[in-house]
């Protein structure tokens, strides 16, 4: 987890980390920022995260997006931890459909200049880090976020990260009181 959180500072993602989120295959950690004035309205009015994936499929009609609930937290970063480069397209590949992703190496893996201009034509970003000290950038991620528009998918996930923050002890230290929702 260290190792991570060396990797979002070193990418300058300000935020919470939040670790092992598997979704659709992928497993990564993410790295969000809570939406204090919308976290707080959810709290107040007793809207809980919504986690069953069927209820968005209610979003595509019209008679129910008066509905939908806004989303407590914006996703800045996914990270990913890979053995090797050559694994990197392959584990950031949906998620790059979301929010910025960055593969996370071993401090001694060695650059490959073609490996990394692969990985920059795609967007995906490279970071070399060890559990014990600062991580290195050695390629930025890009927001592709646009070109794929917004999803139900994306959506979900929000949701998903927002039930997993308000289980983070952080929140409650570091912001309003935990609300008492319940799903």
């Amino acid at each position: 987890m260290q190792q991570l959180q060396h990797a979002a500072r070193a990418l300058g993602w300000d935020g919470q980390l939040i670790p092992d989120v598997e979704v659709l295959g992928a497993k990564f950690a993410a790295v969000v920022r809570i939406r204090q004035d919308v976290h707080q309205w959810r709290s107040r009015h007793g809207w809980a995260p919504e986690l069953n994936p069927a209820w968005f499929r209610s979003w595509s009609e019209p008679s129910t997006h008066d509905h939908v609930p806004v989303p407590a937290v914006d996703l800045l970063g996914a990270l990913v931890p890979v053995a090797h480069p050559r694994f990197a397209l392959r584990a950031c590949g949906t998620l790059l459909t979301l929010a910025p992703c960055a593969v996370v190496l071993p401090s001694n893996q060695p650059y490959r200049p073609l490996r990394m201009l692969e990985l920059d034509y795609y967007g995906v970003g490279v970071v070399n880090a060890a559990p014990e000290s600062p991580a290195e950038l050695v390629l930025a991620p890009e927001d592709r976020t646009a070109e794929f528009g917004s999803s139900l998918f994306g959506r979900w996930l929000l949701e998903v990260l927002y039930s997993r923050l308000l289980e983070l002890p952080q929140l409650t230290e570091n912001a309003s009181p935990r609300p008492d929702l319940h799903p």
